[in-house]
């Protein structure tokens, strides 16, 4: 028995879900060269034509019907359902980007969205794939496989430089709460947005407490 992601699409078409989701690695990569009121006016823009155009599909039929054309064969069930009028995991990447680049510092930001973009789409296609053996609400093989990825991804997002070694540990201890919180979002909370979060939150704290005097600002870049 394979214990996987309960949407509707097929493993093909979420290779295909996940393809695009991985373009959002944009937003990590543009964030770290611009400044935080930059990033926050061209992510508040990208996210208010999205909520619009996403809600706008239930209301408007022409515009659901093009949006299913299009889009149909990579949107889960959930994200179709008229009665909820749910938000698709589109929107709620760029919400969570614009609330993440408000809330942390660039590190921070940079660090939370880039493991969410690589090791969910990691977990997502191992899990589904491979996932043999349950592990709370999903497979081991998936969260492992977010896990494994999410260190790789700290050890290419930027550091601060004075402690890289403490950095380093403070990444992946938040790594591994990112990787269980994508295992029980499930069914209650967009992965979207907690991953990026709890990631956040969790380095923030960590950095707080063995890093107390450091200031989390990147040198050379504009902030």
């Amino acid at each position: 028995m394979s214990f996987v992601d309960h949407g509707s699409i097929n493993y093909r078409d979420e290779i295909t879900r996940k393809m695009v989701h991985l373009c959002s690695l944009s937003i990590p990569v543009i964030g770290y060269y611009i400044t935080k009121q930059s990033a926050m006016t061209i992510l508040g823009v990208l996210s208010a034509i999205a909520v619009v155009v996403d809600v706008g599909r239930y209301f408007i039929p022409p515009l659901a019907r093009f949006i299913n054309l299009i889009f149909g064969p990579i949107m889960r069930e959930h994200e179709m359902d008229a009665k909820k009028r749910n938000l698709n995991g589109a929107t709620y990447v760029l919400l969570s980007a614009l609330l993440c680049v408000w809330i942390f510092p660039k590190v921070i930001f940079v660090t939370a969205f880039t493991i969410l973009i690589i090791s969910d789409t990691t977990a997502a296609l191992i899990g589904r794939k491979f996932g043999r053996h349950k592990f709370l609400l999903k497979s081991l093989e998936g969260t492992s496989a977010f896990f494994i990825s999410a260190i790789i991804a700290i050890f290419l997002t930027p550091k601060i430089g004075h402690h890289v070694a403490l950095e380093y540990i403070i990444g992946i201890i938040a790594a591994f709460v990112g990787a269980i919180v994508e295992n029980i979002s499930f069914g209650w909370a967009d992965d979207n947005l907690s991953i990026p979060l709890s990631v956040g939150f969790t380095m923030w704290v960590l950095y707080s407490w063995l890093l107390p005097n450091l200031k989390l600002i990147l040198t050379n870049v504009p902030q």
